[in-house]
């Protein structure tokens, strides 16, 4: 989820997530607190109606975000909210002429959940200690609300004054110590009305394909190799269609591991593998999770 800070500033929102085990099976009642750190540096993708050119953003965040596993009709389940807080350097050409913004502040919000339809039922602690994974499918909603840093008369902000909303299909099939994720997505926008000057801003519906194999190791670590694929996203600026379909492609790795019984640290890094439009960045950050049983 910590990826979603550069798409809100890039405005591809939640397309270029890179999450594994996303539909991984947990005992109800677990309560995680999450903190991180990233960094991201790159190009950044304005609205081609203005004139901008080498535009570049380096990113500085933080995220404070807490999860929580439920029962919900017998399937396990998680509920998620994450508040980030950035600050972005970025530069471009605007007509010819250099300009520069430095900015800090909210970023919107986001609130995710998931089911498990299949192969991943609700289980206390107790039991969990039996289940084993095979095969997991599960679909999950990601919305964000228009509660960050805005200003309309600057083209680089940290939140996007919309809302959206992402549905998610996926699978998670355990093969001894591999696990091989697979999900695809479709991200939805409402208008910006207030977009850079007063404008209108319309973006259409981004489609996304991720995959991650896992791996994992002895004592409750794992690794990931991580990737994404998302097309779509064309915008239309007061009645005019602009040629910015995003057609890109992401690879990335993490690395988790438990620091004792209710800690885990987690590292993770991506970057742009084919680039049409935005997208084309380096990202790089660190995660503490703190769990503990509602129980």
């Amino acid at each position: 989820m910590l990826f979603l800070l550069l798409a809100v500033v890039t405005s591809i929102s939640g397309a270029q997530d890179l999450e594994p085990r996303s539909y991984t099976n947990t005992p109800v009642g677990m309560n995680f607190l999450l903190m991180g750190y990233f960094y991201s540096d790159g190009d950044v993708a304005t609205d081609p109606s203005a004139p901008l050119e080498d535009g570049k953003v380096t990113l500085h965040g933080a995220v404070a975000g807490y999860a929580r596993s439920l029962d919900l009709w017998g399937k396990s389940s998680k509920v998620a909210v994450l508040l980030p807080f950035a600050c972005a350097d970025g530069s471009a050409k605007l007509a010819g002429q250099p300009g520069q913004r430095d900015v800090c502040g909210f970023a919107d919000p986001r609130l995710r959940l998931s089911v498990n339809l299949y192969g991943a039922p609700a289980l206390t602690l107790a039991e969990f200690h039996h289940y084993r994974q095979d095969l997991i499918i599960g679909v999950s909603l990601v919305g964000t609300a228009p509660a960050g840093q805005y200003d309309s008369d600057k083209l680089l902000n940290l939140g996007t004054n919309r809302w959206s909303l992402k549905t998610e299909i996926g699978a998670s099939k355990a093969v001894g110590r591999f696990t091989l994720e697979l999900a695809g997505a479709a991200a939805f926008y409402t208008d910006n009305d207030n977009y850079f000057g007063g404008q209108k801003r319309k973006q259409d519906p981004v489609y996304s394909v991720q995959g991650h194999l896992i791996y994992s190791f002895d004592h409750g670590a794992w690794g990931a190799i991580d990737g994404t694929w998302f097309q779509g996203g064309r915008t239309t600026t007061d009645g005019i269609k602009r040629d910015d379909e995003q057609k890109n492609m992401r690879i990335g790795a993490t690395y988790a591991r438990p620091v004792d019984r209710h800690n885990s640290i987690k590292l993770y890094d991506s970057t742009g593998l084919a680039t049409r439009t935005g997208g084309d960045f380096d990202t790089l950050g660190v995660v503490w999770q703190y769990r503990w049983s509602g129980e």
